[in-house]
């Protein structure tokens, strides 16, 4: 087929393909062209990868001769833009184009940058009303007409928020100001008041080492209250407290702690006070006097509020300010003027939220980096969408020079990076997003913009919040969970705007084998992206139109990645709903651990009851017995195993027994109280609890009102009928149900706020108590003697389930039997051991089976390489699904000998680990540590860093060398021919996973000599190494093809093998075409995942096995054309 022949079909096709149109004509010439390897020789002609080996495509640059056809992601934009075309023409615009800017840049290059008009505001006669998405606050002078002190700085809350309508809002909150508690001594009245006051006063002006706000007032009142500690029963006695307010919020910790070590006043001798409710953070403290929750709906009724206006720098009226924020309504209001309303009825709804995305791309130097202070940002792509809608209404692109359009997209061109920075800032200033997305936003792309910016001395451009006047100030953190671990990171101020970062999100809240973009977007979208490397940037950049074009494209789909990341997991509703039900500001959830939202809701019930949290001192406890597994009967079972499963145990178990910090009796404290035995219960941890009549938990009742609005929520989700109502509900219960999940956790957490071992391990006791008492009762039960076609017996229990072999043959009648108490079965079922196992799961029909579930086996674990889990995952198919466990055994064998024989592709041998401390941090020396710096000393710009996953494979070494130091970057590995050191990926990768699920099917000692030992495991492949030991000295000679005799010259074959050259040459010719069909296959496959097959392949993600396929072919490609051309033009010719 002729070349034009090829372009007119690929464009006719990809016309078709568009809009979904059935072309089986066009299909069918499709498929012929590619089993002829027309498209091969067209390539071939034209200039493609094949042109001369392999050696084009591993440059990696990319000519710019062919005009391209639109890629998938392409017309994905230009769909945008035929939606959006009768809007643009209501709007006057011309529709999205390339503009050359300069200079010109202007906040008015495109009216849908702004938001909507505001309607003006008459606070007599007007409510406000707007959805609260950020909180914090700032230190200020007090206002004319506002409650609170009058003289010098005082605290001001700042709520930030969207009316329905899509109007920005910030919203001061007067009067509001900082306290703790502290019990009264013994005989104190209200006329120590004054005098304690004026000498706590004193110590903390004293002890303040700086005083640059010029504070002479420190402790703005004390007063006596009725209070209890929520720590312990104590008969409900309340006693005599002291609420301390203070005029800062920083002014608190030295209070508390000149309280603790001492405080003397008055007749009053020298005395330790015990802190309560002092480490309470400011922010949560006003939402829960306020009954305020994270991203709730707050009214500002008429009257009630002040709103400000635009002033002139001349005026100076410090009682009435103007405005200081972006906002397109800025407004004061004391605190408890306005309203807050519970997220329930019509008040579940969200506002429209405008959702910024964007992705930067920088020039990097070769082998290097980019670095801020040298290298330029060359593109910004942006786009925003609206919260509700599908699609972004603003796609833009910065460039620096000139680029090709993009249909769909509007693309701005900058001469210097100067006006590029500038103009990008004001874009986000004149957009106002409420929420910026993007991917490690937080760790690279804004610390580079910033820090580049600075470089540079662009004026204006670190303004990127809502308040005039406040930088954006770059600041290194370290954050540390249970849940993420350690992590180095960058914060960032940003008022009034929430960073999403997809990243940090992900990281917290899914356990993924590589957490690229790429990576994750196959994971959950199915679909990839080119991933390309940092110093391919620069090359595409210094090219031509086209290849900028095509960076832009390739930015332009990094930055939708995340939007679509964001609506596939419903994350910014599922946190927004989180946000409501514990009560804390949705940038707490993002930036805290799991504690503050347990004490948020912990503190709330507290109030209601007057009731006040200590503060304790934690370093740690003494550890407790967890939940009961009982001892599992391992075996390979070929009959329905039901399964009964106690719903959100833990929970219902604190709920039953009235488990609580203000229910728990002391010892001793049964009879100072004079309680009789009735009053109270034992805990099967000898630990004591009141019962509800006496007192009810404050912990039940929260778990209560979790469980029962989560109850109601799930029945609002079945009537519902809305989507984006139905995904609002969705996040919701979800939410409900982690919150009350969390709540024994916290009181485990000896390194918290208010741990409670007694609660904890009661809570375990009790479940413990619980499984054993299931068990006896199911064996009981379920028995001939009773009716029953067999003694049922239980094979395992769980912390919160226990499996039961009923006797029977088929699900139908397990299920049957088991509706009394079973909520699924299990059939065939492999119990490995504790906390292993894995069957076919049955719960909806008894005919097909919903999923294979499998615990703690290899299939689900990420610190192995994809090989374990993907031999282990095909095993469990043949011996649960296709009942074959023969095959699974010969399946495994087979994967065995590839392996020895070095026939497994190197993605598959791929581990990765988790960067989580420096070298020095761990005791002995790690696999993936130890490369880590070995690739910081090669090229540091591109190895990874804290928190990153460090990808290696393990290679060959002096025997007795240490896994450490045989770890070695995969694509190091590639280049230089290291041999992979097989025996240890069959010993320390293969070996184990692979015993545990046969052992309980062939026996013990019959599965490690069936898997491995025999005929499979006595061939071995070595490659030679290019690179370390002896080879620094080895000279290379070259060898007969035919029998391998070492020659004088490089000739291809000896004397010997002279007669046999033409059949030595069609072999090597016949291996050098199946080579490159591989590679073009490879090579076609990379092109569509990025979405054009007329371009060069640019992509380098190590998380794609195609990626590492690609590089062993190019290079086996490589090494055979070297080797056919030893034939020279005689073996051509014979």
């Amino acid at each position: 087929m002729a070349g034009g022949q090829v372009v007119a079909l690929v464009t006719t096709r990809k016309f078709f393909r568009a809009f979904d149109c059935e072309t089986p004509q066009i299909e069918d010439e499709w498929r012929e062209l590619q089993s002829e390897g027309a498209f091969m020789d067209f390539k071939r002609r034209n200039g493609g990868p094949l042109m001369g080996g392999a050696s084009q495509a591993k440059r990696g640059k990319a000519t710019g001769d062919w005009e391209d056809s639109p890629s998938q992601f392409e017309e994905e934009l230009s769909m945008f833009d035929d939606a959006e075309m009768d809007v643009e023409d209501l709007e006057g615009q011309a529709g999205h184009d390339v503009i050359p800017v300069g200079d010109l840049f202007s906040a008015d290059l495109n009216p849908r940058w702004r938001r909507p008009p505001a309607p003006s505001l008459d606070p007599s006669s007007d409510t406000l009303v707007f959805q609260q998405i950020d909180l914090d606050y700032y230190l200020g002078g007090s206002i004319a007409g506002m409650p609170g002190q009058t003289q010098g700085k005082v605290p001001i809350i700042r709520m930030f928020g969207v009316t329905d309508n899509g109007n920005s809002v910030c919203c001061h909150v007067h009067g509001f100001a900082p306290y703790f508690y502290v019990p009264a001594p013994s005989g104190f009245t209200s006329n120590y008041l004054s005098e304690f006051k004026a000498e706590l006063n004193s110590v903390v002006l004293k002890d303040m080492r700086s005083n640059k706000d010029n504070i002479s007032i420190t402790v703005l009142a004390v007063d006596i209250c009725r209070k209890e500690s929520i720590y312990g029963y104590h008969g409900q006695r309340s006693l005599d407290f002291l609420r301390i307010t203070m005029a800062m919020p920083r002014l608190i910790a030295p209070a508390k702690r000149l309280l603790e070590q001492g405080f003397k006043f008055g007749p009053f001798p020298i005395q330790s006070y015990q802190a309560y409710e002092a480490n309470i953070d400011f922010e949560i403290r006003f939402m829960v006097d306020s009954d305020v929750v994270g991203c709730c709906w707050i009214e500002l009724p008429t009257g009630k509020y002040r709103v400000r206006e635009e002033k002139s720098s001349t005026d100076t009226d410090s009682q009435t300010p103007g405005k200081v924020s972006f906002c397109q309504y800025e407004v004061d209001v004391g605190w408890t003027d306005f309203i807050s309303h519970p997220a329930e009825g019509e008040w579940q709804k969200i506002a429209p939220l405008r959702v910024l995305s964007f992705d930067i791309e920088c020039a990097g130097r070769k082998g290097i980096f980019p670095e801020p202070d040298k290298d330029q940002v060359i593109q910004i792509a942006s786009m925003v969408q609206r919260q509700g809608e599908t699609e972004p209404f603003i796609r833009t692109v910065f460039t620096l020079h000139s680029c090709a359009s993009i249909v769909g997209s509007q693309i701005l061109c900058f001469t210097q990076e100067k006006q590029l920075l500038r103009s990008w800032a004001e874009f986000l200033r004149t957009v106002d997003p409420d929420i910026i997305t993007g991917y490690n936003i937080q760790n690279f792309d804004f610390p580079y913009l910033l820090n580049r910016a600075a470089a540079l001395k662009v004026d204006y451009f670190p303004y990127l919040g809502r308040m005039r006047g406040i930088k954006s100030v770059l600041r290194e953190s370290n954050f540390q969970s249970k849940q993420m671990g350690r992590r180095e990171n960058k914060t960032i101020n940003m008022e009034g705007r929430v960073q999403f970062d997809l990243l940090q999100v992900l990281l917290r809240d899914y356990k993924l084998r590589s957490y690229t973009l790429n990576a994750v977007s196959f994971h959950f979208l199915q679909e990839q992206k080119e991933d390309v490397q940092h110093s391919i940037i620069t090359d595409l950049q210094n090219g031509n139109e086209q290849t900028r074009r095509r960076l832009a494209v390739y930015c332009l789909k990094d930055a939708y990645l995340p939007l679509r990341l964001l609506q596939k997991l419903m994350c910014v509703i599922n946190y927004m709903e989180m946000a409501r039900v514990t009560g804390v500001p949705l940038t707490y959830l993002l930036s805290r651990g799991q504690q503050i939202k347990v004490v948020s809701q912990l503190l709330r019930q507290a109030m209601k009851q007057d009731l006040v949290m200590p503060v304790v001192k934690t370093e740690g406890g003494e550890d407790y017995t967890g939940a009961t597994v009982i001892e599992p009967e391992k075996g390979y079972y070929s009959v329905p195993i039901a399964t009964l499963d106690f719903s959100s145990l833990y929970p219902s178990i604190m709920m039953a027994h009235n488990l609580c910090y203000t229910t728990l009796l002391q010892k001793g404290s049964a009879e100072k109280l004079g309680l009789s035995p009735d009053d109270f219960i034992k805990t099967p941890t000898g630990d004591q609890f009141v019962k509800s009549s006496m007192r009810k938990g404050l912990l039940p009742e929260i778990l209560e009102n979790l469980l029962s609005a989560r109850k109601r929520a799930k029945a609002e989700l079945k009537k519902e009928t809305d989507p984006f109502k139905k995904q609002v509900l969705d996040g919701r219960q979800l939410a409900l149900k982690i919150s009350a999940n969390s709540v024994y956790g916290f009181t485990g957490a000896q390194v918290g706020k208010l741990p409670c071992l007694e609660i904890s391990q009661s809570v375990t006791g009790f479940g413990r108590q619980m499984i054993e008492k299931t068990k006896q009762l199911v064996e009981s039960k379920y028995t001939i003697s009773n009716g029953y076609q067999a003694d049922a017996r239980v094979v395992y229990g769980d912390t919160d389930s226990v499996m039961v072999k009923l006797g029977v043959t088929t699900v139908k009648e397990a299920m049957e039997i088991g509706r009394e108490a079973a909520e699924w079965v299990y059939y065939p079922y492999l119990l490995i051991n504790k906390k292993r196992y894995a069957g076919l799961y049955f719960s909806s029909s008894p005919d097909t089976h919903d999923k294979m579930d499998c615990k703690g086996i290899e299939t689900v674990r990420r610190d192995n390489c994809p090989l374990v889990a993907n031999l282990i995952n095909t095993c469990l198919q043949k011996i649960l699904i296709e009942r074959d466990p023969q095959g699974a055994v010969d399946h495994a064998k087979e994967v065995i000998s590839d392996l020895l024989c070095n026939r497994i592709d190197i993605s598959q041998l791929v581990i990765t680990k988790e960067l989580t401390r420096t070298a020095q941090e761990y005791a002995g020396k790690q696999a993936h540590v130890e490369l880590a710096e070995r690739m910081r000393k090669r090229d540091a710009g591109s190895a990874p860093n804290l928190g990153d996953r460090v990808p290696y494979v393990i290679i060959k070494a002096a025997k007795g060398a240490a896994a450490y130091m045989k770890s070695e970057d995969p694509i190091f590995v590639l280049e230089n021919n290291i041999p992979i050191d097989t025996q240890y990926y069959l010993e320390q990768q293969l070996s184990k996973p692979l015993l545990r699920i046969f052992e309980p099917i062939l026996g013990e000692t019959k599965a490690e000599s069936v898997l491995l030992k025999g005929d499979h495991t006595r061939c071995k492949t070595v490659l030679t190494s290019k690179v370390g030991g002896l080879m620094a000295f080895a000279q290379k000679r070259s060898t007969c093809i035919g029998c391998k005799a070492v020659l004088k010259t490089d000739a291809a074959v000896c004397d010997f093998c002279k007669n046999k050259e033409s059949e030595l040459y069609q072999k090597e010719i016949f291996h050098l075409n199946a080579l490159e069909e591989h590679f073009s296959r490879l090579w076609t496959q990379c092109q569509r995942c990025q979405g054009s097959l007329h371009e060069d392949v640019l992509c380098t993600s190590r998380d794609c096995p195609i990626f590492y396929m690609r590089k062993k072919v190019q290079k086996d490609l490589d090494d055979q054309s070297k080797l056919v051309s030893r034939f020279g033009c005689g073996g051509c010719i014979k």
